[in-house]
């Protein structure tokens, strides 16, 4: 993977917003349960907001690099892709 093209805002900071997203639903899952409630809370709203929020900057990135350097580009991709599916997977599992 290319470390240089990883520093770029538009590669890490999907990846941030992923982890903190998961730092959320962990940190929620250790304070509050994992029991449904009955209405969305802060946290499930805040969550909601860094996975869509994330969207738009991994479409700048992949119309940036991928006509430039699709070898650089896909694995970079695919780690954004990694880390949301990190965030959402307890989502899954505990059925929130």
């Amino acid at each position: 993977m290319d470390r240089a093209l990883l520093k770029r805002p538009t590669a890490f900071i999907p990846i941030v917003m992923s982890l903190a997203a998961l730092g959320l639903v962990i940190a929620y899952a250790l304070l509050f349960g994992t029991a449904r409630q009955a209405d969305e809370g802060t946290a499930a709203h805040l969550w909601q907001v860094l996975m869509v929020a994330q969207l738009p900057i991994i479409a700048v990135f992949a119309l940036r690099w991928l006509p430039v350097a699709p070898k650089r580009a896909i694995p970079v991709l695919a780690l954004q892709f990694v880390a949301g599916l990190a965030a959402t997977f307890p989502v899954w599992w505990f059925q929130w």
